[in-house]
């Protein structure tokens, strides 16, 4: 059996987990290994300790991924979701926005934000089937090799939680 169908179905078993102090570290190597311009660990700690809805994927005891989001005045924002790059195609990624996006439901909000680079289009795609909606653009929103990078701005429009009697 390859290695690669060993990881698909290691991930039928990924769980996320509230994110603490000490996952840090291993959340901002995901991150470095990721982005060229990654999130320090001063800014996850922050995400931390302010309260966000900060989430940690994890597969075989492992860090895989991380989910960073925030709600307030009815809006939540995704402000950061990294799947390790060996461990992408298997589906992570789009379990993870389901949890986000149920706790989102869970907490009544109303609608979901989140802007993308529009290089990244393996994410845009992503969204899109989740049923995203471009609805703006962030000139010069993202540090990038020759200067700076837009970004895309993406709503997702919740239904209600239907509220338990």
């Amino acid at each position: 059996m390859s290695a690669e169908l060993d990881r698909a179905r290691n991930f039928r078993d990924v769980r996320f987990r509230p994110m603490s102090m000490p996952d840090v570290a291993l959340v901002a190597a995901v991150e470095r290994a990721s982005y060229q311009f990654p999130w320090s660990e001063g800014v996850f700690r922050d995400c931390v300790r302010v309260g966000y809805l900060c989430r940690v994927v994890e597969s075989q005891g492992e860090v895989a991924g991380y989910g960073i989001m925030s709600f307030g005045a009815g809006e939540a924002h995704i402000l950061n979701i990294c799947i390790r790059s060996d461990l992408r195609g298997f589906g992570v990624g789009r379990k993870l926005m389901d949890y986000l996006l149920d706790r989102a439901r869970e907490e009544y909000m109303q609608e979901v934000f989140l802007e993308v680079r529009p290089s990244n289009t393996t994410a845009i795609r992503m969204y899109e089937t989740l049923g995203f909606e471009r609805i703006g653009l962030r000139k010069s929103y993202y540090q990038a090799s020759n200067g700076r990078e837009d970004a895309l701005v993406y709503k997702l429009a919740l239904e209600p939680k239907k509220h338990e009697d």
